[in-house]
């Protein structure tokens, strides 16, 4: 069976990727209704939820990721592999680096909006979309 046939229900990494894709979208658009009258790269935006932090260009770059995911989940196994491992990756490096940036947040540096519930969500995600990408689908080689 190849990766593209291989069922979405069958694969973790097309059914996380899928999730994923979906919330990170909604995440994306539900941010547009916290950032009326903040600007594209200020780093302090509107808070989404109550708790996280974000900007437009936050939005946008969760929109970005968001179709990313969800295409790639309904794409393939090695598609999802390959985004969820990449997508991962970023994650974990930018939940990492988050946390120096905590200690300026208003800096100009953090364009992204960032706080430290967003470092946590992003480590959160990388934890999946990583260990899924790394753990599950071994037959399947991840060709992005």
């Amino acid at each position: 069976m190849s990766s593209a046939t291989v069922p979405l229900s069958k694969s973790p990494n097309r059914l996380i990727g899928t999730i994923f894709g979906a919330v990170y979208l909604l995440v994306g658009l539900l941010g547009f209704t916290v950032t009326g009258g903040v600007g594209f790269v200020s780093p302090d935006g509107g808070l989404l939820l109550g708790i996280f932090q974000v900007n437009p260009l936050h939005n946008v770059a969760h929109l970005l990721i968001g179709a990313a995911l969800l295409i790639a989940g309904l794409s393939s196994v090695s598609a999802a592999k390959g985004v969820n491992g990449i997508v991962g990756a970023a994650y974990l490096l930018l939940g990492i680096v988050g946390f120096f940036l905590a200690a300026d947040p208003s800096s100009p540096v953090n364009f992204l909006a960032l706080n430290t519930a967003d470092h946590f969500l992003h480590l959160g995600s990388a934890v999946v979309l990583g260990g899924v990408a790394l753990g599950a689908d071994k037959a399947v080689r991840a060709t992005v």
